[in-house]
């Protein structure tokens, strides 16, 4: 789990994957459209990363700046 001013996200290991949940993800900017599972909650959203995936670190390091953002704004 890492947060920050709050959860950020926490990590599970799967079957086939690892998946990178962030609660309060449905409030979250995603332009790169990294999530791709658990798109219908109204909470939280998730990317599962399979083994051999390419990683778009960038984009990714963009989401969990999002989710700082979030929990800053809702601190104050």
């Amino acid at each position: 789990m890492w947060s920050h001013d709050g959860m950020l996200c926490f990590a599970d290991t799967l079957k086939s994957a690892v998946r990178l949940t962030f609660p309060k993800g449905a409030q979250m900017k995603n332009p790169n459209k990294l999530f791709n599972t658990r798109l219908d909650s109204k909470t939280v959203r998730a990317i599962d990363f399979h083994e051999g995936d390419a990683i778009d670190e960038a984009a990714l390091k963009a989401l969990i700046l999002e989710a700082v953002r979030l929990n800053k704004s809702k601190a104050n």
